[in-house]
C-alpha cells in the first residue's frame, strides 16, 4: 500500500486513546474505500469503437458473393445434413402416438423418450467440440452422419420401448456433430457479414423438409407402417456423409483475423485445448452465459412442444396421422416465408448494432408466453394450427438469429467447445429437463397442464435474459478484438525479434475467484535462463499469477504463452510434459514414506524405465547431500527446510524447462535457506528459467536477476532487483506488509 493511503508509523505508535483509535478506524476505512475505488476503475470494460468490432461496420456483402469466397460445397452438404436431421426430428413427434399404440405404454412414457432423444445430443457433443477444436473436421462431419443414417433407420426395427430408446441414443450422439464441428467449420468457411442470411437459408432448407416432414411421415405411415417411415427418413442421409468427407479445412478465425487485423496469421502449431479449461474462460463471457442459460430455459418447452401438441391434437380433436401431419406442416410452412427477411435483418442489425440484434432475439421469444394459454383453449383444431403458426415462426426466428450472434462472439480457438456447451445446456437442461418434466405432468394431469406449465414460464425467463445478454455484447466484442491484437503482436514480434521470445509470458491477464477480481492486467515475461522475483504485500496476487502460469485457473482474459506458444487453455498436467513445474507453498511430502519412497511417487511417470527413473532420483540426491544421508527416513521426521528440500527435489526430477516455486524461504532458518538459494544458483547456471514468490526482499536480492512488485493484483515495479531495493515505498510494503 503507498504510504498516502496508508496510516503513518509514527501514528500508529501513539498511546491507545480515543484519538490515535479513531483516527486509525478512518484510515482503515479510507484505505477500504480507495481499494474498492481502484478495482472499479480496473474491472470497468475495455470497449473499442463499433467500427473496430468484427463485422461491425463493414460493407453489406450480397449472400452470393459470400458463398463465393469459398465455394458453396461447404455450405451445401452441411445444410442438406442439417436438413435431413430435422425432416426425422419432426417426423418422430408426428408418430408418437404410433409408438405409444404399437408398444403399449403411457403418453408420458412415450413424450419421455420422444422428447430426451434431443437430449442424449448431449453425450456426444463434449468429444465433437474437442475434436473439433483439435482435428480437421469434415472427416468427423462424414462418420457421423453416416451413423446417424444407420441408427435412424434401426429406429425402425424396435421390438419394444427399450430397444426404441437405444437407437434413439445412437441417433442422439450421431447427430451431435450439427452444432460443435459444422457450426465451427461454416464460421472459419464464410465471411461475418453473410452468417445471418446463410443461417436463415439453412433455416428454410430445414424448416422446408421439417414443414414437409409431417406430411411425408404421416402418408408413409398411413400407406405402409410408422416403422417404414424410419427407414426412408434414413437412406438419403448416407449418401450425402460420402460428400462430406472431402470438404476443405479452412483457417480457424479467419474472417475475424481479416476484418480485425487486416490479415489473416495462422498458428502453424496450436497446443492442444484442456476442456476443463475452456469451459472455465467460456463461462466467464457474459453474453455466452445469460444466453445459454436463456436458451435452456426455452428448451423446456420447445422441444417437448412439438410431442405434446401431437398428443393433444389426437385427444382432444381426435386427429390421425395423417391429419396431425397436416397440421404440422401448415405450422412450419409460415416459417419458410419469414427466414429470407430475418437472416437480412440481422446481418443488417449486426452492422450498425449488435446489441439490438441480439435483443430482438429476446423480443421474439417472449410472445410465446401469450400464445401458448390462447392456443391451447381454442375450440377446434384448425383455431389451434392457426395459433401455433406465429409461434413457430417467433422461435425458429430467434434460434435461427442466435446462432450466427454466438459464432461470432466465441474465441475462434474455442468454438467447437463453445458450441458444445451450448448444446449441453440447450439438450440437457432443455430438452432432457424438459422431457422429463413433461413425462410426469402428462401423466399425472394431461398434455394441456403439461404444456402451460412447461411454456409460459419458459419462454418468459428466456426471453428476459437474452434482453439481459444484449447489454454485454459490445464488451465481449471488444474482448475479442483485444485478444487478436495480442496475437498479431506476437506474432510480429516472433518474426521480426525471435532471439527476444520469452520463455514464459502472461500478457493482458485478469482473473477472479468467484465475483471477487484478484488480477488486473498482468503482463510479466521472463527470459530465458532468468530468475525472476515476485514481490508484494499479502492478497497482491502473487501465488494466483503462479497458478495461471502452471494451468490450475483459467484466466477472465489475457494469454499465457510458453516460448511464444499460446499455451491459455492448455491442462496443468500437458504443461508440466511441456516442461512447466510447479511447487505450491505449504508441506509437500508424504510424512510416512520415507525421502527416496517420496522421490520414486514423484518418478512415476518415468516407471517404464527404471534406469531412467533411478537416475533422475540420484540426481537431485546429489543436488541436496543431506537426503541423500538420510534417505531411508521417513520424510516426516525431518526439519521443515530438508522437507522443503524434498519437495523441491520432487520437481526438479522431471527436469523443467521453467520452475515455479510458491514461497521459498518463508518459516525456514537462515542456514536452510541459504542451502536452497545455493541449489537455485546451480539450477541457473544450467539455464532453467525459474520465477520464484518470494516474501524476503533480501533473499529476493541475492537470487533473482529480476523483480516484479505486486500490489491488489496489479503490477506497480518491473525491473532489476537492486533497483527495487532502492525503492523505500515498495521496499518497505514488502517487509511490512503496507
Amino acid at each position: 500500500m503507498p504510504p498516502e493511503s496508508a496510516p503513518s508509523l509514527d501514528a500508529a505508535q501513539e498511546p491507545p486513546g480515543p484519538v490515535a483509535t479513531s483516527d486509525l478506524v478512518r484510515a482503515v476505512l479510507e484505505a477500504n474505500a480507495q481499494r474498492e475505488l481502484e478495482q472499479q476503475e480496473s474491472t470497468r470494460e475495455v470497449l473499442f469503437a463499433d467500427e473496430l468490432l468484427p463485422g461491425v461496420g463493414s460493407e453489406e456483402l450480397s449472400l452470393r458473393e459470400g458463398l463465393e469466397k469459398a465455394g458453396k460445397a461447404t455450405f451445401v452438404v452441411l445444410m442438406i445434413i442439417t436438413a435431413l436431421d430435422q425432416l426425422q426430428s419432426a417426423g418422430l413427434a408426428v408418430l408418437a402416438p404410433n409408438i405409444r399404440d404399437a408398444f403399449h405404454v403411457s403418453n408420458g412414457a412415450v413424450v419421455a423418450v420422444s422428447a430426451a432423444s434431443g437430449g442424449f445430443l448431449v453425450l456426444g457433443a463434449l468429444p465433437m467440440g474437442y475434436l473439433a477444436d483439435r482435428f480437421r473436421r469434415a472427416p468427423i462431419i462424414g462418420w457421423a452422419a453416416l451413423a446417424f443414417s444407420a441408427l435412424v433407420a434401426a429406429s425402425g426395427f424396435a421390438v419394444n420401448l427399450f430397444t426404441f430408446f437405444c437407437a434413439r441414443f445412437g441417433v442422439g450422439i450421431s447427430q451431435s456433430s450439427t452444432l460443435p464441428v459444422a457450426g465451427s467449420l461454416l464460421a472459419d468457411t464464410y465471411p461475418i457479414g453473410i452468417r445471418g442470411r446463410f443461417t436463415a437459408l439453412s433455416g428454410i432448407a430445414s424448416g422446408t423438409l421439417g414443414a414437409l416432414s409431417p406430411l411425408l411421415v404421416g402418408a408413409i405411415a398411413s400407406l405402409a407402417g410408422w416403422r417404414a417411415a424410419f427407414w426412408v427418413l434414413g437412406a438419403p442421409v448416407a449418401v450425402v456423409a460420402l460428400f462430406a468427407f472431402r470438404l476443405p479445412e479452412p483457417p480457424r478465425g479467419q474472417y475475424e483475423k481479416a476484418d480485425v487485423l487486416g490479415e489473416v496469421i495462422d498458428d502453424a502449431k496450436p497446443a492442444p485445448i484442456s476442456v476443463e479449461a475452456a469451459f472455465a474462460r467460456l463461462m466467464q463471457i457474459k453474453t455466452v452465459k445469460t444466453s445459454i442459460l436463456a436458451l435452456s430455459a426455452t428448451g423446456f418447452g420447445l422441444f417437448s412442444g412439438p410431442v405434446l401438441g401431437n398428443l393433444f391434437l389426437q385427444q382432444h380433436f381426435h386427429l390421425d396421422t395423417f391429419q396431425r401431419g397436416l397440421a404440422g406442416t401448415i405450422g412450419g410452412a409460415g416459417v419458410l416465408f419469414v427466414l429470407p427477411f430475418v437472416g437480412r435483418k440481422y446481418d443488417a442489425l449486426y452492422r450498425s448494432d449488435p446489441s439490438k440484434a441480439l435483443r430482438l432475439v429476446g423480443l421474439t421469444i417472449l410472445p410465446a408466453a401469450v400464445l401458448t394459454p390462447v392456443q391451447y383453449f381454442m375450440p377446434s383444431a384448425w383455431m389451434w394450427i392457426a395459433l401455433q403458426v406465429p409461434q413457430t415462426i417467433l422461435l425458429i426466428t430467434a434460434y435461427t438469429m442466435f446462432g450466427p450472434i454466438l459464432l461470432t462472439i466465441l474465441p475462434y480457438r474455442l468454438r467447437g467447445l463453445g458450441n458444445a456447451l451450448v448444446a449441453i445446456y440447450i439438450f440437457f437442461v432443455g430438452a432432457l429437463g424438459g422431457a422429463l418434466m413433461a413425462g410426469l405432468l402428462t401423466s399425472a394431469f394431461d398434455t394441456r397442464v403439461a404444456v402451460l406449465a412447461l411454456v409460459i414460464p419458459s419462454t418468459i425467463i428466456g426471453g428476459l435474459l437474452m434482453l439481459r445478454g444484449s447489454q454485454y455484447i459490445r464488451g465481449d466484442l471488444s474482448l475479442v478484438v483485444a485478444e487478436l491484437r495480442e496475437e498479431l503482436d506476437e506474432h510480429e514480434r516472433q518474426q521480426g525479434r525471435p532471439d527476444e521470445i520469452p520463455a514464459l509470458q502472461v500478457s493482458s491477464l485478469d482473473y477472479s475467484y468467484g465475483p471477487v477480481q484478484v488480477l488486473f492486467d498482468v503482463n510479466i515475461e521472463v527470459g530465458r535462463g532468468e530468475v525472476l522475483a515476485l514481490l508484494g504485500t499479502n492478497g497482491a496476487g502473487k501465488s494466483t499469477i503462479l497458478r495461471m502460469m502452471a494451468g490450475l485457473g483459467t484466466p477472465s482474459r489475457g494469454v499465457v504463452r510458453l516460448n511464444g506458444r499460446n499455451i491459455t487453455f492448455v491442462s496443468p498436467e500437458q504443461r508440466a510434459r511441456m516442461g512447466i513445474q510447479f511447487l505450491p507453498g505449504g508441506k509437500g511430502v508424504f510424512p510416512r514414506m520415507s525421502v527416496v519412497e517420496n522421490l520414486t511417487v514423484g518418478a512415476f511417470a518415468y516407471r517404464k524405465d527404471r534406469d531412467d527413473q533411478q537416475r533422475r532420483i540420484e540426481a537431485v540426491l546429489e543436488l541436496f547431500p543431506v537426503l541423500g544421508a538420510r534417505r531411508s527416513v521417513p520424510a516426516g521426521d525431518l526439519s521443515g527446510g530438508q522437507q522443503q528440500m524434498v519437495a523441491l527435489a520432487r520437481v526438479l526430477l522431471h527436469e523443467p524447462e521453467v520452475l515455479l516455486i510458491d514461497e521459498l524461504s518463508l518459516g525456514l532458518a537462515p542456514l536452510v535457506v541459504q542451502e536452497l538459494m545455493a541449489v537455485i544458483e546451480r539450477l541457473t547456471s544450467t539455464g532453467m528459467t525459474i520465477v520464484v514468490v518470494e516474501q524476503s526482499l533480501n533473499v529476493a536480492a541475492a537470487i533473482s536477476d529480476r523483480a516484479v512488485f505486486l500490489e491488489k493484483g496489479q503490477v506497480r515495479f518491473d525491473g532489476p532487483t537492486r533497483e527495487l531495493m532502492e525503492r523505500d515505498d515498495l521496499a518497505r510494503a514488502v517487509f511490512l506488509g503496507g
